[in-house]
This record gives C-alpha cells, structure tokens and sequence, in this order.
C-alpha cells in the first residue's frame, strides 16, 4: 500500500512536468539555449521519476533484490540533473554559449559515478549495502564524494540564479526566485533524508511537485525563459534616455546609468525602496497630473500614459512615458522613461523669438510700405482742406463788404451763406476721412505688439484694410472689390490689427502678381464655411508655379528677387494658425490667378 502511494505520487509529478511541457509549446517559447537547456533539466527529473516508477513495479511484480540494478540507470538522471540546472543557470546570466572544453569537467565526476556505480559488485565504494529505506542503507566512501560535488553544483547553480537576479531587476527575481526555491525544495528535502530522518528514497523525487508548481508559476505567470539578458542590460546603460522599472507595488525594480547619474543616486539606495519614500520623487515636478496618478493608471490600463516633468535641483525638463509591463493581461511592473527635452525647449525657446523678431521685421516693413500712402491720403484732404479755406476766406471778405451795399438784398446773403455751409460741409467729409486714416494708421503702429484678442466686425476689418490698402491700389490702377455674403456686423475674436496686415500683405501680392497690367480688379469676399468664416482674396495674374506653392508656406520664399523678403506669406500663415487658431490655403495655377483663401472661427 505505501508503495502504491508513492507510485501515484511520482506518476502525478510526471503529469505535472508533461503539462508544463505542453504550455511552453503553446506559448510558442523560441527554443533558445535557455529553453534547451530548462527542458533538459525537466527531461531529467521527469524520467527520474519514471525510472522510480519501474523500480516499484519491480519490487513489487519481479523480485526486491533487483531493485539496486534499477537505481543503476536511475543515477544517470541523478547526476545529469544538477548539470542541466548548472546550464539553466549559466545560460541565465550568459544569454548565451558557446562550447568550451571546460565545460567536460562537470561530466567528470558523474561519469566516475556511473562507472563506481554499475561495478559497485565488485568493490562496494557506493553501496555496501542497498536499501531503498536511507536508513537502512550503508553507503560506501565514494558515495560521498558524488554527494560533496552535487551539493556543491547546486550550490553554484543557486548562487548564479541569484547574482543574474540581482544584476539583472529585482524584478524579475519573482522569476528567478521561485526557480530557486523550486530547486532548493527537494534538495533540502534529500540533505534531511540521508542526514536526520529514516525516509523513503521515493521522497526526494515526489518533492518535485513542489519544484514542477514553482517551475510553472515561473515561466507561465512571470515569462522566466523570456528574460532580458546582462547584454540588453549593458545596452540600455548605453541610452541616453532614463529609465526606471517598478513593481506592482512601486517599489524600484532597476534603473540605468543615466538615472543614476542625473538623480544622484546609485542604484545600492534604490532598488527595494519604495519611489515615494525617497528623495528624488519630491525633486520631481509635473507641468500636469501627477507621476502617481499615471502610475496608477498604467497598473489599470495597457496604454502609455504621458508627462512633462521637471527638475527642481536643476534646469532640466523631461517627457516622461509610464506604461505598464504585461504578460498574458497581468501587470507585472511598471516602465517609466524619461526623455531628455531640455534642448528641446531652449530651442523652442530660440524659435519663438526669431519668430517674433520677424514678425516685427515684417511689420516695420508694412509699416513702411503705409508711409507713401498714408502721406497720399492725408495729402489729398489736406490740400482740399486749404481750398475750402481759400474759400471761406473769399466768402468772408465778400460778406463783410456787402453788409453796407444797399444793392446787396436779402437773397445774396443767404446765398453766401449757403456758400460757406457748403464748404464746411466739406472740410468735416475730409477731417472725416483723415480721422478714418489715423485710426487705420494708430492701429496697426502704434499697437503692433498688443496682442490681446478683442471682438471685431467684419465691416471694421475690411474698413481699415480699404483705407491702408487705397493708395497702394490706386497708384497701381487696381481696383479692390469687396464682397459680403454674411452679414457685416458678423463678430471675430482675436487680434484685428494682425488679421489686417495679413489682408494687406495678400492684397499687395495681388496687386504684384498683374505686374503693373492696370485696369485689374482683385476681389476681397468674405463667406460662411463649415460653420467658419471664409475670407478670400482673389487675383487674376500670373499665378504661382510649382515649385513655389510647395514651399510657399514652409519656407520664407520670395518672387520678388531682392524686393521680397519671403516673411509675408510665411509669417501669415503662422499668424493665421497660431492666433487664430485658423487655417489658410490657396489655389493656383499659372497664367490665370490665384485665390487664398483663410478659414477664422466663428465667436
């Protein structure tokens, strides 16, 4: 009956490490030399198990007496066992071998084994006396010389799992250490057997059922022969993005060189610790959110979780990516890399004031195009200004010597009077429209750098675009339709002053693109849109080649030759985008004009 007990046992430690067999086929493990040299190990305790098993059947069907005759071929195993683990191990640290001829010597002892064992009849240096009871075995001298190398093996096979853990992620030591743990259970089980207790040699191999649940929970639950070798190791020492591994639990897992390097710490004071209890995460400082919430968020959620961070000890900034590390939908660890974006910003930094550089330049440059027409329109109510003055003075003079004529009847001084109401009425029309122009003028120079959104109507921004844009138009024989197909009180919100000067520039290019053809019209048409404004300004010249249009937007191009400065379009549609949060296109084809079109939002 207690045979029979162990029978089933060892049968069921068989099935046990022939399922675990089935799952690393299904999980579709590449059979690397770490999986070689695992099945190998498996291999060996499994059919030291079944030799075992036919060891039973002989006691129990054929004769006891040719039991020892059995354990014969069982020792191949016996020996073989902490080998393969010695390979598990190596490999484990290695990645991966190649042959060595040192690698013989660990066959030296279990071949002298082999050989002591299967002449044992003649000498008795292994067995004097054989018993599948410890107890009431006596062993011979050699014996223990087989069992000091194969304790000393496992030895070294355990210290090796544990150094490559170590080196390797704390992490990935619930892997290594339930390997260790699986091949500690039955060797203690062993040393107990031949030192303290009277045992079955039967209890040593059933202990693998142990073993084989530790070995599965390994490599099922925590992927053990997937494990990043000490090579990936020295490359990411190499990144210059940190990195940092958790737990399920934030506790640091490992780091690489940069981490260590950049957060002052070494990685002694790190691993084991939990990331909110020390130090450097209070030197960290997140723009939005918090490190702690996107953590808790990757534990929860496959997706990569994003932060912009800084250094409170220091100048630099960081995109940081959290996500989780999962194996079958389970969480095993947490990533975080951080990417250095110091340079990033600084030169972001740069940009935007070469940007805004010239966008003054482009300013001041409009500005003095609006010189010669702002002295053309001022000029013209000027003079006419000074005639009714001329006039007036006439009408005066002529009043005053008519006031003692007894010739000069009623109805003459109603009609000097009416002469001089006329040509009041005509100096109000010209301070009018010199009034219009300073607005115009004050607007786009005197506020160039408010930036300030405000609402406006349509109607103002196409007023002040006529009255800037006239003389340039007139002196080039152009005319200027303007259309509305929205109602003119229509409201925008942002900045009028920088939307006019976009018009301007557009309309200039226009009025360039006839080539000093007179008697050309350009049409300024304002539309809804997808819910949008559409502010268009049409030309019918000479069009835009294709190699121009392909930059026209990216690059700061000109036609002009050394007229052009190549800012217009392009600080147009930058302004277009980044203040009103808009869009801006064209269409042309050359020879017969071009239309550009912009796309504001509705306030």
């Amino acid at each position: 009956m207690l045979f029979g007990s162990y029978f089933i046992a060892l049968l069921v430690t068989v099935i046990l490490e022939l399922i675990v067999f089935y799952y690393i086929r299904k999980r579709g493990n590449k059979r690397s030399q770490l999986v070689l040299a695992f099945e190998l190990t498996m291999t060996c305790m499994m059919l030291w198990c079944i030799g075992l098993m036919i060891q039973i059947l002989v006691i129990n069907y054929i004769s006891p007496s040719l039991a020892v005759y059995v354990d014969y071929f069982i020792y191949i195993l016996i020996v073989l066992t902490p080998v393969a683990l010695f390979f598990v191990s190596y490999i484990f640290t290695k990645k991966e071998i190649h042959f060595k001829k040192w690698y013989l010597l660990l066959f030296v002892i279990p071949l002298i084994t082999m050989l002591v064992l299967w002449t044992n009849d003649f000498h008795h240096l292994f067995y004097k006396y054989y018993s599948v009871n410890t107890a009431e075995t006596t062993f011979g001298s050699y014996f223990y010389i087989h069992s000091i190398y194969t304790y000393a093996l496992f030895a070294v096979d355990i210290i090796m799992l544990l150094r490559a853990s170590i080196k390797q992620s704390s992490m990935l030591s619930k892997q290594s250490l339930l390997i260790l743990m699986g091949s500690l259970v039955p060797i203690a089980v062993n040393i107990m057997c031949m030192t303290l207790l009277s045992a079955n040699i039967y209890i040593t191999p059933i202990f693998f059922i142990v073993t084989i649940l530790f070995f599965g929970v390994a490599i099922l639950r925590y992927n053990f022969l997937n494990i990043a070798p000490i090579a990936l190791k020295k490359v990411v020492d190499q990144m210059s993005d940190l990195y940092l591994v958790l737990n399920q639990d934030c506790i640091v897992s490992d780091c690489n060189k940069p981490f260590e390097k950049i957060f002052k710490i070494t990685k002694n004071n790190l691993i084991g610790k939990n990331l909110f209890d020390l130090k450097i995460s209070k030197n960290i400082v997140a723009k939005k959110g918090s490190l702690k919430t996107c953590i808790n968020n990757a534990q929860k959620n496959e997706k990569v979780f994003k932060l912009e961070i800084a250094l409170k000890d220091s100048e630099k900034h960081y995109n940081v990516e959290i996500s989780g590390i999962y194996d079958d939908g389970n969480c095993i660890g947490i990533l975080i890399l951080f990417k250095d974006i110091t340079q990033h910003l600084i030169d972001m930094d740069n940009l935007e004031k070469n940007q805004n550089t010239l966008m003054e330049r482009e300013r001041l440059a409009s500005l003095g195009q609006m010189i010669g027409g702002i002295a053309h329109n001022l000029k013209t109510p000027i003079m006419s200004i000074a005639g009714a003055t001329d006039g007036l003075e006439d009408l005066i003079t002529e009043y005053k010597e008519s006031i003692d004529d007894p010739e000069v009847t009623r109805e003459d001084h109603h009609a000097i009077a009416n002469d001089m109401s006329s040509w009041i009425a005509k100096i109000r029309t010209y301070d009018s429209y010199m009034s219009d122009v300073i607005t115009a003028v004050k607007g786009q120079a005197v506020n160039m750098n408010d930036e300030k959104p405000i609402l406006f109507t349509v109607k103002e921004l196409f007023n002040r675009v006529n009255i800037l844009m006239k003389h340039e138009l007139k002196n080039a024989l152009v005319t200027l339709n303007i259309e509305y197909k929205i109602n003119e009180n229509t409201k925008i919100l942002g900045n009028i002053n920088s939307l006019v000067q976009v018009l301007n520039n557009l309309i200039s290019n226009a009025i360039q693109a006839y080539n000093g053809k007179p008697n050309e019209n350009i049409d300024l048409v304002i539309d809804n849109k997808d819910e949008k404004i559409l502010i268009s300004v049409i030309d019918h010249g000479c069009g835009i080649s294709k190699e121009v249009q392909d930059k026209l937007f990216n690059q700061m191009i000109t036609t002009k030759g050394q007229k052009g400065t190549g800012l217009g379009l392009f600080m147009s549609y930058s302004t277009i985008k980044g203040h009103f949060k808009g869009e801006m296109n064209f269409e042309s084809e050359v020879g017969k004009g071009t239309r550009f079109n912009i796309l504001l939002p509705k306030e």
